[in-house]
């Protein structure tokens, strides 16, 4: 099981969640962003911890131009994804920020199709409205 995406993606499910929770009280006294580079920091600590004490430091002189950009630009999303999440926190409830948040499940789905060409079935694209309709109820109500 520990081998499965499916593991990982709950174990990231529940971090995220964790994320939030932990977020919210974290910001209370301190601007979004700030907090968001004391988060990213810490990420950084860990990683280079994780990267160095399992071996996997890789070359960059390796590492294809392409595969390079598209980092950039994930890392680039990523960041502006914590900046606008932190400030929603900051501002509103968690119960409330995160079905919000988690409309990127809607969105990955669409541009996965659009842009990556992969399929969905009418069961995947149910799911997808139920993700919506739930979380807009989440947040909305």
């Amino acid at each position: 099981m520990s081998q499965s995406w499916q593991f990982w993606a709950l174990l990231s499910a529940a971090f995220a969640a964790l994320t939030a929770v932990f977020a919210k009280v974290g910001v209370a006294q301190v601007n979004s962003d700030f907090a968001t580079l004391i988060r990213t920091f810490v990420i950084l600590l860990v990683l280079v911890g994780i990267v160095a004490a399992t071996g996997q430091w890789q070359k960059p002189s390796e590492i294809p131009g392409r595969t390079w950009l598209f980092l950039a630009l994930s890392g680039l999303a990523t960041g502006a994804s914590w900046l606008a999440y932190f400030r929603a926190l900051k501002l509103g409830d968690a119960a409330r920020v995160a079905p919000i948040d988690k409309l990127s499940i809607v969105m990955v789905a669409i541009f996965g199709v659009l842009f990556l060409g992969e399929k969905l079935n009418l069961m995947n694209w149910l799911g997808v409205v139920f993700i919506a309709a739930g979380a807009l109820l989440l947040a909305v109500f």
